[in-house]
């Protein structure tokens, strides 16, 4: 079985979560170009000579015992991905669509969509860790610099989570397909029932009696945040009503 997790927002410890499980694979960016080099080099295969085989080397070896493989995706480097795939000449040519593409790859395939529906707080989020360079919350961690009210990036953040999530909806309109959806607010609120619906998605079955705990990454929102969403709508109320429009 294999799982592809493309997602926006939250993913981090969704991903860890689904991880923490050892039934859901393993998902993480082994596709991400600046990524591929490191893997490359644990498989002994140089991805930019034979993808196919760095795909497939990557299918069958970082999967959880009951054989599935998971890996995430973002929407920046999607079409690269897939044009890299076709490249590879193993799982299609140029009359092969997305979908027979992807499947070919990585057969089974089935697609968790990760979702925040509060726009200007993923906004803040992201405009906070460009800023601190701390993207997870975990103790031990420590931060670039302070982080100041910068509407300017606040805004340009919020456009940006918008964009993405329009480049997953006009993905998966092309292929025809409705993934499951996870809900960023509702992770947050109920951690276990959400991973547990994901994977009965997936048809994993957990132990009898397995718990799924609380991430170790933090919640990035605090004090911090909920001044800053106040100001920036005090002081942008038309990027607001666009986003939430």
């Amino acid at each position: 079985m294999t799982n592809a997790i493309p997602a926006s927002a939250g993913v981090v410890q969704f991903r860890g979560l689904l991880r923490d499980t050892r039934r859901a694979g393993m998902p993480k960016q082994f596709f991400l170009p600046k990524a591929e080099r490191a893997y490359g080099n644990e498989l002994g295969i140089n991805p930019s000579v034979d993808y196919a085989a760095y795909v497939r080397a990557i299918v069958n070896t970082k999967v959880t015992r009951n054989e599935v493989f998971g890996f995430k995706l973002m929407s920046w480097y999607l079409d690269d991905f897939l044009a890299r795939l076709r490249d590879a000449h193993d799982f299609g040519n140029s009359t092969t669509n997305d979908m027979e593409l992807l499947c070919s790859a990585f057969p089974g395939l089935r697609f968790v969509r990760i979702v925040r529906l509060h726009k200007l707080r993923q906004a803040l989020s992201t405009a906070r860790a460009l800023q601190t360079g701390l993207w997870k919350v975990q103790k031990g961690k420590s931060i670039l610099r302070e982080p100041e009210f910068d509407p300017d990036l606040i805004e340009q953040s919020l456009h940006e989570a918008q964009r993405q999530e329009k480049l997953w909806e006009d993905f998966f309109r092309r292929l025809g397909i409705k993934p499951f959806k996870v809900e960023y607010e509702k992770l947050c609120q109920d951690y276990e029932r959400t991973i547990r619906a994901v994977l009965n998605f997936l048809n994993i079955k957990l132990p009898t009696g397995a718990r799924v705990g609380p991430p170790a990454t933090t919640r990035q929102a605090d004090e911090i945040s909920r001044m800053w969403e106040e100001r920036f709508i005090a002081e942008r109320p038309s990027a607001c009503s666009a986003a939430s429009g």
